[in-house]
């Protein structure tokens, strides 16, 4: 893909890895971004970082979980700014409790933001990309979408079912023309892991990280992109020896996997 001159959207783009994105665009010559997520404050501030790397910035706060909302924004943003080559869906929200203790709202909010909020914004940009013929659509999954984690369980859920839409996504927009891409970190070191019990042995990527292989993968026409040593260590072993996979994520798992999670950690 090629980034001089082009618009892009991220959502969740007020801090770690949509924060990171923004800044790596606006140094490849992403020429617009529109920054999407529902703190405007926190927006204002990476827009400005965005400015000073040389890219023009829009501000766009919205709830992507109200429908409403995310339509007229989208289309105002679309009329205003031009048409958007380039989507990057990275609003999601993190829960780490054990599924016994899991309470319903923890639930519905994991499933809210990462799944309808993702579905909604695609949805409107997806049909413009297709009427356009041209575009390409990154959903950010995550490691815990091809191996779960335990304490993440619902988390693990909504990050699967975006690698299933997007695979969905890639073959029906393929005659449109719009590229449909997953993005798979694993353990990265932002907001939305701290105070979580991490898992044992495992290395956390940076956002910045994150953020430069999305771009290589791009680059290099990749549908699924994964990030770090460890991410295709996992992958390997899961394709070559399965039943190994589940009994050592047992052995890694936090050591007081047992205690819940006091607060969600929103990176929207």
């Amino acid at each position: 893909m090629l980034f001089h001159g082009k618009t892009a959207l991220i959502t969740g783009a007020s801090r770690g890895i949509g924060r990171a994105i923004a800044h790596a665009l606006a140094r490849q010559g992403m020429q617009r971004i529109l920054l999407v997520a529902r703190h405007a404050q926190r927006l204002e501030a990476v827009a400005d970082e965005v400015r000073q790397l040389g890219a023009e910035a829009i501000v766009l706060p919205v709830d992507l979980t109200d429908p409403i909302q995310a339509n007229v924004v989208i289309a105002r943003a679309w009329q205003h700014h031009g048409p958007v080559h380039l989507l990057v869906n990275c609003a999601g929200v993190a829960y780490q409790t054990p599924f016994l203790q899991a309470k319903l709202p923890q639930v519905q909010a994991e499933i809210s933001t990462n799944l309808i909020g993702l579905y909604t914004v695609t949805r409107l940009v997806a049909r413009r990309m297709a009427a356009r013929r041209e575009g390409c659509i990154v959903n950010v999954s995550s490691l815990m979408g091809k191996v779960a984690a335990p304490t993440m369980a619902t988390y693990s859920a909504t990050k699967f079912a975006i690698v299933g839409f997007t695979q969905a996504l890639r073959s029906e927009l393929a005659p449109h023309r719009v590229k449909v891409v997953a993005l798979l970190p694993s353990l990265t070191d932002t907001d939305m892991v701290k105070g979580f019990d991490w898992f044992r042995g495992v290395q956390p990527a940076t956002p910045d990280q994150v953020a430069e292989a999305m771009v290589r993968g791009l680059r290099r026409g990749q549908t699924e992109i994964l990030v770090g040593w460890q991410s295709h260590a996992a992958m390997l072993a899961q394709r070559l020896a399965p039943w190994l996979v589940e009994p050592m994520i047992q052995l890694l798992a936090p050591a007081r996997a047992g205690q819940p999670q006091r607060r969600p950690v929103r990176s929207t």
